[in-house]
C-alpha cells in the first residue's frame, strides 16, 4: 500500500492530453516517461512434416520445456530474495505448468496424428487451452486464461532460441512500462528502482501481474483499452493505480496537481502502515477483527506485514486450474500447512474449491453448463465428485494439525447441501484419524452466505452451520440479478443497495441468536463508507484484501457504534442505493474523505 512520489519531469507540449481508463491494479501514483514493451510472442511456423520426423520434433518439445523450467526457476530464486519474495509460488506454478503431462500429450498428438510441427501443435494446444478457461462467466478463470498464453510464450521463446530479455529492455533510467501485457516473471525481475508504474491492455485486479505489481509496491493500472495505439515511446504519463486511469501527454497543471496529491497521499499511507500494529478499534473502544482474503500461499506473508489478524477467505482455486487432474491430497495439505505456519497462530480459514465443471472437463468430466453462475460449481460440483471433496477435507484436516483453522463451504443454498457436506467432512475426519494423521480436536466447518437463499434460511442453517461468512460479491450478484463482470451493467451491482443491507441484517441476527460467528468477507468489507454501515448492521468481524487493511482500520477508529448503528437504521428505510451511498456520504465525508477521495 505505498505510494510513490513523482520525479521533477516536464510536460509533454507535442499533443493534446488523453485520458484512458483502465482497472486499478496496483494503488499508488507515478509520473514519468513510456518505455514500451514489445511483447509479441515470435511468428509461428505452420508446417506439416512427415511421420517419421515426429520424434525429432517432440524432442525439440522437451529440450524446450527443460530450458523454460530452468529460466523460470531462476526467476523465482531471483524473487525469492527480493521483495516480491512472497509471490514466488506463482512463478513455481508456472514451473509445474511448463512440465505437465497433459500439455505434452496434446502436444505429440498433433504432433503425430495431425503431422503439425511442434511450432504448431504447440501453438494450437495453447489456444484450445486458453479458450476453454475462457468460456463461461468467471472472470478468475478467464484471467487464468493468460497463465497458458505465458507458459506458451515461454515454450515459443525456448523452441525459437530468442531470449525473453530481448525484447524486455533494461531500464537504465526510471520510467514507466507500458505493454499489451506483463508476464509475472518480467514483472517479479524489474528493477524497482527504475519502473516508476506500469500500464497493461490486457489484465485484471486478480491476473498475477496485478498481484505481483502489488507485492512488489509498484503502482499499476490493467485492462487500459487503446493503450498502445495512443501510448508511444517516451511520450509522459500519469499512471493512476488508485484510480486505474492514465493520462498521456498531461499539460503543466494535471502534472502539478499530481504530484501534490502523490505527496499527500505518501504522507497519509506512512501514516495508516505505522498503526498496522494497533488492534482496531471504534472511537468509543469496541474491538473489530481485521482479516485478510488471499489466494496464494505467499500472499500470507503480505498480509501479517499489513496488519491482518488472520485470513478470513483463502481461495483454494489455484490448485484446481492448469491442470487436467485435481490435486492429491498431500499436496493440498503442503499448501495450507504453509498458510498456516506462515500465519503465526491466527485463524485461518480455507474456503473448498468454487469453480464451474465447465471449465474442467478433463479433470471433472461433466458437461458444459449454458449458465454457469447458476450450474454445476462450488458445493453442487463437490457433492457430485464426492472423492475430490473429500480429498481436499482431508488435505484441509491434515493442516489443522499446524495452526488455528476453519473450513468454510461456498455457495450453500439450502439444508440439504450441508446436511451432505457435513457428512463427507465426518467420512474424511474418520480416514484422516485411522490413517494415523494429525489434526485438531476441533475444526469449525462453516457456510459462505452468497446465495439469496441461504440468507433468508439463515435461522435454520446456523443450527449446523459452525460460522457465517457472508460474501457480498455473489450475494449482491444473485440479489440483484446482475452479472458482476458485465461493464454494462457494473453500475447497478452494488453492495449499497438496501435489499443487500437487509439480507445481511437477517443473517447477523440469525448468528448472533444461536451464538454463531458472522464475517463479511466481500469488496463491501473493503470500503469505508460500507464499512461503518456494516458495523451498525452489527458485524465485528470483517476480511478484506490486505491492503486495504489499514485504510479500513483507519475508519473504524473515526466513528462509535453508536453513529454507525443510527446510520445503518436509517439507510435501511431508504429504497435505492443511490440514496444509501448518499446517506453514508454526508455523514461521513468529513471525517474519512482521505479515506475515500483521492483528489
Amino acid at each position: 500500500m505505498s505510494e510513490h512520489p513523482p520525479r521533477s519531469m516536464p510536460p509533454s507540449t507535442e499533443r493534446p492530453s488523453v485520458v484512458l481508463e483502465g482497472i486499478a491494479g496496483s494503488p499508488g501514483l507515478s509520473i514519468g516517461r513510456a518505455v514500451v514493451v514489445d511483447t509479441h510472442r515470435p511468428g509461428v511456423v505452420r508446417r506439416h512434416i512427415s511421420r517419421a520426423a515426429a520424434d525429432g520434433e517432440l524432442q525439440r518439445f522437451d529440450a524446450a520445456a527443460v530450458s523454460a523450467a530452468s529460466a523460470l526457476r531462476d526467476v523465482a530464486e531471483r524473487v525469492r530474495k527480493g521483495p516480491g519474495r512472497a509471490e514466488s509460488s506463482i512463478l513455481e506454478a508456472y514451473v509445474l505448468m511448463v512440465q505437465d503431462e497433459t500439455l505434452r500429450e496434446d502436444v505429440e498428438r498433433r504432433i503425430r496424428i495431425d503431422q503439425q510441427c511442434v511450432e504448431w501443435a504447440l501453438e494450437s494446444t495453447i489456444v484450445d487451452m486458453a479458450a476453454q478457461m475462457r468460456e463461461g462467466d468467471d472472470p478468475y478463470l478467464a484471467e487464468r486464461s493468460h497463465d497458458f498464453e505465458f507458459i506458451g510464450d515461454r515454450l515459443l521463446m525456448a523452441l525459437s532460441g530468442r531470449k525473453r530479455d530481448a525484447v524486455t529492455p533494461r531500464l537504465d533510467a526510471p520510467g514507466i512500462v507500458v505493454g499489451s501485457d506483463l508476464s509475472p516473471a518480467e514483472t517479479a525481475t524489474f528493477d524497482r528502482g527504475h519502473v516508476l508504474a506500469m500500464a497493461t491492455e490486457i489484465g485484471t485486479r486478480t491476473s498475477h501481474t496485478a498481484i505481483l505489481a502489488r507485492a512488489l509496491e509498484i503502482p499499476a493500472v490493467v485492462g487500459v483499452r487503446r493503450l498502445l495505439e495512443v501510448v508511444g515511446n517516451g511520450d509522459m504519463l500519469i499512471v493512476d493505480g488508485t484510480r486505474g486511469r492514465v493520462v498521456v501527454s498531461p499539460d503543466a497543471e494535471t502534472i502539478e496537481r499530481a504530484s501534490k496529491r502523490a505527496e499527500r497521499r505518501l504522507v497519509q499511507v506512512r501514516g495508516l502502515l505505522e498503526a498496522r500494529d494497533a488492534p482496531a478499534t471504534t472511537r468509543c473502544g469496541a474491538a473489530v477483527q481485521l482479516s485478510a482474503n488471499i489466494e496464494l500461499p505467499g500472499e500470507a506473508e503480505i498480509a501479517v506485514d499489513l496488519g491482518a489478524q488472520g485470513v478470513g477467505l483463502y481461495r483454494t482455486e489455484f490448485l484446481y486450474v492448469d491442470r487436467s487432474q485435481p490435486p492429491g491430497e498431500l499436496e493440498q495439505y503442503e499448501t495450507y500447512a504453509r498458510v498456516l505456519s506462515a500465519m503465526g497462530g491466527r485463524p485461518v480459514t480455507l474456503r473448498t474449491f468454487d469453480i464451474g465443471g465447465d471449465k474442467f472437463v478433463s479433470a471433472f468430466q461433466v458437461p458444459k453448463d449454458m449458465n454457469p453462475a447458476l450450474g454445476l460449481r462450488a458445493i453442487r460440483l463437490g457433492l457430485s465428485r464426492p472423492e475430490i471433496l473429500k480429498t481436499q477435507f482431508r488435505a484441509m484436516i491434515r493442516a489443522s494439525a499446524h495452526g488455528d483453522l476453519r473450513i468454510m463451504i461456498p455457495m450453500i443454498a439450502s439444508l440439504s447441501e450441508l446436511t451432505q457436506a457435513r457428512e463427507l467432512f465426518a467420512q474424511a475426519r474418520a480416514e484422516v484419524s485411522a490413517a494415523g494423521h494429525g489434526s485438531a480436536a476441533e475444526i469449525p466447518l462453516g457456510i459462505m452466505v452468497e446465495v439469496p437463499s441461504a440468507a433468508v434460511m439463515a435461522d435454520v442453517l446456523a443450527q449446523d452451520a459452525e460460522f457465517f461468512s457472508i460474501g457480498t460479491n455473489d450475494l449482491v450478484q444473485y440479489t440483484l440479478a446482475v452479472d458482476r463482470t458485465n461493464r454494462e451493467l457494473a453500475h447497478l451491482a452494488t453492495h449499497f443497495d438496501p435489499s443487500i443491507l437487509r439480507l445481511i441484517r437477517g443473517v447477523v441476527a440469525a448468528a448472533v441468536a444461536k451464538g454463531r460467528p458472522v464475517v463479511v468477507c466481500g469488496a463491501m468489507a473493503s470500503d469505508p463508507l460500507a464499512t461503518v454501515l456494516l458495523l451498525g448492521l452489527g458485524l465485528r468481524n470483517l476480511s478484506m484484501e490486505a491492503a486495504a487493511i489499514p485504510k479500513v482500520k483507519a475508519a473504524i477508529a473515526r466513528v462509535t457504534l453508536a453513529e454507525a448503528e443510527a446510520l445503518a437504521l436509517q439507510a435501511l428505510g431508504l429504497g435505492t442505493a443511490t440514496e444509501v451511498e448518499a446517506l453514508a456520504q454526508a455523514a461521513l465525508a468529513d471525517r474519512l474523505a482521505d479515506l475515500i477521495d483521492d483528489a
